[in-house]
């Protein structure tokens, strides 16, 4: 499998991430550890997941449930060694049932990134992981109410300490991003290194006001910093790309998504694939700025067909037409 820069730092990343967001609940324990088995049996090494992950699915689960099948398949197979290892925190949610009720919203009960949450979820994260550090550590969604300086001194403790090897920022505006990175040269601080923002073929709709999705000043500004590797997650936006209409969508509609949607429709027909396999393969071809492109099944045939892209070589005929699509 090829491999991406992670920033500056000089780390190699798989450039297909498997994300274990669904693992222990939708996806049951015999069919995750099989996808996980299969994914560094292809040379996949960059696994995903976050604290949180997942109580949405059902009354059974409260988040965690992601973390302790890693935590049991590292276990069982001894392949800690063998993963670059991401998890993240400031997205735990107090009351999972009221969430899912849609009683009380769950950004409105997100952990926060304040200097004692984070500390305290990573170490509950190595716990339920069983491992010592993790080699990566996001802040899941951007917290507007803690100071950075809070932030920032708390995530460089937890890199001094060894129990994090990297930092990453997720769901985070450019501006944010950019006082965060000059805070961190100011201070000494280590600065984040991966962002992890949805990201996909289509393109945001200028008058979207969702801070997850990439646009162009974000992605001009990762082209301006490689010190910075993009992870993309979302890349096929739960099955738009094969006629699904999901509110996913509401971040891109318009007429140049329409358009977007029609190249890929008539190019993956020519090439006899899926839709999403091609715009998984789009964006697995793209190399400025750097783009690690995150998947995450529910199951074990999703995941070949994720998988599938990786074989799926695009001309520069190709590449031309769908960056060209689009009004």
């Amino acid at each position: 499998m090829r491999t991406v820069p992670l920033g500056t730092t000089g780390e190699q990343v798989s450039a297909l991430a498997l994300g274990c967001m669904l693992m222990g609940t939708s996806t049951d324990e015999p069919e995750s550890f099989t996808m996980l088995d299969r994914y560094l049996g292809a040379g996949g090494t960059f696994l995903d997941t976050a604290d949180c992950y997942a109580w949405w699915p059902g009354d059974a689960f409260a988040g965690g449930e992601s973390e302790r099948l890693l935590g049991r398949w590292f276990a069982r197979s001894g392949r800690r060694d063998d993963v670059f290892l991401a998890t993240k925190g400031s997205a735990w949610v107090a009351d999972p049932a009221a969430a899912r009720s849609g009683r009380v919203p769950a950004p409105t009960q997100y952990a926060g990134a304040g200097g004692d949450t984070l500390r305290h979820a990573l170490d509950a994260s190595l716990r339920r992981l069983g491992v010592d550090h993790v080699d990566l550590y996001y802040v899941h969604v951007d917290d507007l109410a803690t100071p950075l300086e809070e932030t920032l001194s708390a995530l460089a403790g937890l890199v001094t300490s060894g129990k994090a090897r990297y930092l990453g920022w997720s769901n985070v505006q450019t501006w944010r991003l950019e006082r965060i990175r000059q805070l961190c040269r100011a201070n000494g601080w280590p600065a984040p290194v991966a962002l992890q923002q949805e990201h996909s073929y289509l393109r945001k709709h200028p008058g979207a006001r969702s801070v997850s999705v990439v646009d162009g000043e974000q992605l001009r500004y990762l082209r301006a910093h490689e010190d910075l590797t993009l992870v993309a997650y979302s890349p096929i936006l739960k099955g738009v790309y094969d006629g699904r209409d999901h509110h996913v969508l509401d971040s891109y509609r318009g007429a140049d998504s329409d358009a977007r949607l029609a190249a890929i429709s008539k190019l993956a027909g020519d090439l006899g694939v899926t839709g999403s396999e091609l715009a998984l393969a789009w964006l697995l071809h793209q190399r400025e700025p750097a783009r690690v492109a995150l998947i995450g099944p529910r199951t074990l045939e999703q995941y070949d067909s994720s998988m599938s892209a990786l074989d799926l070589k695009l001309d520069a005929s190709i590449l031309a037409e769908l960056d060209a699509a689009g009004a």
